[in-house]
């Protein structure tokens, strides 16, 4: 599932019921103490089963009433609620208009000691009688129901409670359906929400204000898990050496007893040789320490950080795969504190990177940070006079308001924009550039124009914040498009127009490519090799593909078969085949393109599209 709107009321600055949507990746821009850390405490408590305390209640308001909701999409095909049967969050009536399944918490902020007082799906859910309350109902009183009904339950598991409730609502026909608050905490629904928070993703905050140390759990955590793991590997040599030492010790203490016999039997009768072995974990603990041998607690702030920080997603990972079908929400507050340009600009695609597969969520002060991210992640928090809150989404008069509010302004160091229609281009790009030049082959080296701020990528249709404030200030800087073809000859490029338009403005320059999209670019040898080393799957492909074959679909179905899934690729869901061929996309833009070489970039692609595309960057800079 993945989050996509958070709305809160009566909690801390947020008084009046605020709205907030959430991306892929999303950033929370404005001023000290305008709530950017509450949003992220919202979410703590509501998606980790936390509580607010005494003073999180909104002075002012309705402490009674502290309300924290979440709307979640992209829902799982099938879920098991109540009892071990597969059933549908559609079929249980628990999505709202819009098909989102919607939760609402509710607090009694008004008490010394909060806790949650109500827990409901905000849905479309059956009113009439006889079906309003059945997901309340335990079993025997589902089987009364139907039996005062005079449902007829032939065929029926009557063990399990969602075959019932279907029954009950097939029999009832007319359910009325309306918005209610459907209750999660109460009777034998509590089992059905036990059952929905395992579909709910993972979220874990990383503060911007803690302590940096690598005891800290986020750095002990993996590392003991590594030690555990380590051990288990060796579990059946260690366990003979513990038998070992335990038959040496007890043939020494039992030879010890005998021999006291012979002086005084009655005090060898009382003594019988205990042996206790301590669990292997617990004899080591584990630092981490540089070249030089200096523990983690004595580096520079930044590295203390950036250390731990990794520490924490490796936590976050290793917490998620304990959790089936349970995405993961990143949340890390300041990731640009104590970190030097450079290393925030790292980070910064190592997050975006992130977002490709979870939902990341930060808070930023810095206009590095936030004019390299795509305008759509982009969310102002705006404090108005009598003290309430906006949020405003990013666009083109947001970007007015963060260009204010952070000081962003044209920066000359930056030699050139780069557009692509998705954020898997951008990394073909990049590693296309490193394979060229790896090959002496004299093209603009991407990554490194990137980190150093030279080089900005954005979303084709889309925007940021850099690219609005060089595009709007009177400073000029060249722009480099690139669309991808997709319709096949003659019929013309999708993007024709759009292309045709750039070409007509001061340095700029759109091209399109000569196949159908990018990964039509790639060989298929390193296809095969990738598939091997990331799943150890053998493609078995002996040709590269044509120019305008759907390459990451027919990959995406050669995966699924390989899989030994009993549903056939056609017969999957729409959805279900767009995450995989998403999946796909991703394996062959990160891990496909950086096993190509010069001589396969010339083998499938001997009309030289690819080093066109970068002499015409090298032309405009």
């Amino acid at each position: 599932m993945k989050l996509i709107r958070l709305r809160i009321q009566n909690f801390r600055c947020y008084k009046d019921e605020i709205m907030i949507d959430f991306d892929d990746m999303t950033a929370f821009i404005g001023k000290n103490d305008t709530g950017k850390s509450t949003v992220m405490d919202a979410l703590d408590i509501f998606l980790n089963d936390g509580t607010p305390d005494k003073h999180d209640a909104s002075k002012g308001g309705d402490g009674k009433n502290l309300t924290i909701t979440c709307e979640f999409t992209n829902l799982p095909l099938n879920v098991v609620l109540d009892e071990d049967f597969s059933t549908t969050f559609q079929k249980e009536h628990l999505v709202n208009m819009e098909g989102r399944l919607e939760i609402v918490k509710t607090y009694s902020g008004h008490t010394a000691t909060p806790k949650c007082t109500s827990i409901a799906a905000d849905a479309l859910h059956p009113t009439a009688d006889g079906v309003s309350d059945l997901l309340q109902l335990k079993n025997s009183e589902l089987k009364k129901r139907a039996k005062d009904l005079k449902v007829d339950l032939a065929g029926v598991d009557q063990k399990v409670n969602a075959q019932l409730r279907q029954s009950i609502r097939d029999f009832v026909g007319d359910l009325n359906l309306q918005t209610v608050l459907v209750p999660l905490n109460d009777d034998n629904a509590k089992k059905a929400w036990n059952g929905i928070k395992t579909y709910i993703p993972v979220f874990a905050l990383f503060k911007s204000d803690r302590g940096i140390s690598d005891q800290d759990p986020e750095a002990q955590d993996p590392l003991k898990t590594a030690v555990k793991e380590a051990i288990k590997q060796k579990e059946v040599e260690l366990n003979a050496l513990v038998a070992h030492v335990e038959a040496e010790v007890r043939r020494i203490a039992d030879k010890t007893v005998e021999k006291l016999k012979e002086m005084d039997a009655n005090l060898a009768q009382q003594l019988n040789p205990q042996i206790s072995v301590k669990k292997w974990d617990t004899l080591f603990n584990v630092s981490i320490t540089g070249d030089e041998d200096i523990p983690v607690n004595k580096r520079g702030s930044g590295v203390k950080r950036l250390i731990l920080l990794n520490f924490f997603r490796a936590k976050v990972e290793q917490k998620a795969s304990e959790k089936d079908d349970a995405p993961v929400i990143y949340a890390i507050e300041e990731p640009e504190t104590s970190q030097h340009p450079h290393n925030q600009r790292l980070l910064v695609s190592a997050l975006l990177d992130l977002a490709a597969d979870n939902q990341v969520i930060i808070t930023t002060h810095t206009p590095m940070l936030a004019r390299t991210l795509p305008d759509q992640c982009l969310r102002y928090i705006h404090q108005n006079a009598d003290k309430s809150r906006e949020v405003y989404h990013g666009g083109s008069e947001t970007n007015k308001l963060l260009a204010k509010s952070l000081g962003v302004l044209p920066d000359n160091s930056i030699k050139i924009f780069i557009g692509v229609e998705g954020k898997h281009d951008i990394a073909f790009l990049k590693s296309i550039s490193k394979v060229l030049r790896q090959a002496g082959q004299d093209v603009l080296d991407l990554e490194k124009m990137e980190l150093d701020g030279e080089l900005i990528f954005f979303p084709l249709g889309g925007s940021s914040l850099a690219l609005w404030t060089s595009r709007l200030e009177p400073l000029s800087r060249p722009e480099f498009h690139l669309f991808d073809r997709d319709n096949i000859p003659p019929a013309g490029a999708k993007y024709q127009a759009e292309a045709d338009a750039i070409n007509m403005r001061d340095r700029c320059r759109a091209v399109i490519t000569g196949k159908k999209e990018m990964e039509n670019y790639l060989h298929f040898d390193a296809i095969n090799e990738a598939y091997m080393q990331q799943s150890n799957l053998a493609l078995g492909l002996a040709a590269n593909f044509e120019d305008f074959n759907d390459v990451p679909a027919t990959i995406a179905e050669l995966v699924h078969d390989a899989s030994g899934s009993l549903n056939a690729w056609a017969d999957l869901e729409v959805d279900v085949r767009e995450k995989k061929i998403s999946k796909v996309k991703r394996n062959l833009n990160h891990v496909a393109v950086s096993l190509m070489t010069k001589a396969r970039i010339d083998n499938v692609d001997p009309a030289a599209d690819i080093l066109g595309w970068f002499e015409q960057m090298k032309q405009l800079i």
